[in-house]
């Protein structure tokens, strides 16, 4: 333990998980571009970082596929999901192999070259300004470049293991 900061009970990581899991959060499908093609997950840590550049915060385990690909300057596709992609959202969530998960839903080239979901909230093309390492993750930082956006909001909302 650093010195300077207390000491961790042996329960606050079970218990932090607990409060967490009361976090209702959007599902996105985040993708970045691999060897063999494009390589996606969902997420729910993402978040508008800011307006002035247009960018989002994308948390991402570092012991996933996709961290693999993450470095600056590297294309990302950000897909918040719709109410109606629950199918969509455990397949990229390991439900399906990854060579599979693009077969899931309506998918579509993008401008970078990555695919956008058709019927998603929102879209948004980025390119990755820096990356920070935290833990267990990576805090990615990206650069909106082109957004799409649906006329309907009816976003999958994700808490405590199951959808809303």
């Amino acid at each position: 333990m650093a010195e300077g900061y207390p000491l961790v009970p042996d329960d606050l990581p079970d218990l932090f998980k607990a409060a967490m899991r009361r976090l209702a959060a959007s599902v996105a499908i985040v993708v970045a571009k691999g060897n063999d093609g494009p390589v996606g997950m969902a997420a729910t840590s993402i978040t508008s970082l800011t307006v002035d550049p247009p960018a989002v915060l994308v948390c991402v385990n570092r012991m996933t596929s996709l961290h693999a690909l993450l470095e600056p300057t590297a294309p990302l596709s950000v897909n918040l999901l719709a109410c109606h992609h629950q199918e969509i959202s455990m397949a990229f969530g390991g439900g399906k192999p990854r060579s599979e998960r693009f077969r899931v839903g309506d998918w579509q080239d993008a401008e970078n070259g990555l695919p956008a979901l058709a019927d998603a909230q929102a879209n948004l093309e980025c390119v990755i300004d820096a990356m920070l390492a935290y833990g267990t993750h990576s805090i990615v930082i990206a650069r909106v470049i082109r957004a799409q956006v649906s006329d309907a909001v009816a976003p999958l909302i994700y808490q405590d293991g199951g959808y809303l």
